[in-house]
């Protein structure tokens, strides 16, 4: 007999958001600082240096600040556990009760609550506690140092793109031709990343392109007000 099963996507909940966040962070802060840097009539090696100054100093704050939020993260998770490893030891039976308790909540008949705590903390009491108590499993576990490459490597992948086109691009189509293909990016990232997340894609897709034009647009007038005033 076959089994029917569904396909989820909220298990991709936590990478995708990852990625998407580091590419978007990376497309929009590259563009925008390219667009302020050349709309304030500097050279294209000056724009490039800008550019690659962005990309680096990006990447590295996106590393370093997703490291220190995980490994706070981690260590309040590894808390938790030794918190609930401590009850176990010397509390071993009401630990079970509230166990029980909570599939009780959850709408599980009291008798079968408590053999299904029973059996589940024979197999592995902290994990199951672990899991229905504190809502910690191996598959959502805090991994810093992970969490800190991904978000490098995605937004270097995001900031590469705005400042390939600022280097192929022609001087006195620069600012144009980067906007241009910026926003075409970012739609193509809201787009997929709906797409893989199950969302509306229109709708991911113009949110994405709003908040990235507006913030090229801003750039861009603080670069021309600075670059009117030098």
């Amino acid at each position: 007999m076959a089994v029917h099963t569904e396909h989820h996507r909220s298990h991709r909940n936590g990478w995708l958001r990852a990625a998407v966040l580091g590419a978007n962070d990376g497309i929009v802060s590259t563009s925008s600082l390219i667009l302020g840097v050349a709309a304030a009539s500097t050279t294209q090696s000056d724009i490039m240096l800008a550019g690659v100054a962005g990309l680096v100093a990006g990447a590295m704050s996106m590393a370093a600040g997703e490291y220190v939020s995980v490994s706070s993260q981690s260590g309040t998770e590894h808390a938790d556990l030794n918190i609930e490893r401590k009850a176990l030891a010397e509390h071993y039976e009401l630990e079970q009760e509230e166990l029980a308790a909570i599939y009780e909540a959850r709408g599980v008949a009291p008798g079968l609550a408590r053999q299904v705590a029973e059996q589940l903390m024979t197999n592995d009491a902290l994990g199951a506690h672990a899991r229905d108590e504190i809502g910690i499993s191996d598959t959502g576990q805090a991994r810093p140092l992970q969490a800190a490459l991904s978000s490098a490597a995605t937004f270097i992948t995001g900031a590469l793109m705005p400042l390939l086109v600022a280097w192929w691009a022609p001087p006195s189509l620069l600012i144009p031709l980067v906007a241009l293909f910026s926003l075409l990016f970012l739609a193509l990232l809201g787009a997929t990343a709906a797409k893989v997340g199950g969302a509306p894609i229109l709708k991911a897709t113009m949110r994405v392109m709003f908040w990235g034009a507006l913030a090229m647009a801003l750039t861009s007038a603080i670069g021309r007000v600075f670059g009117v005033v030098a």
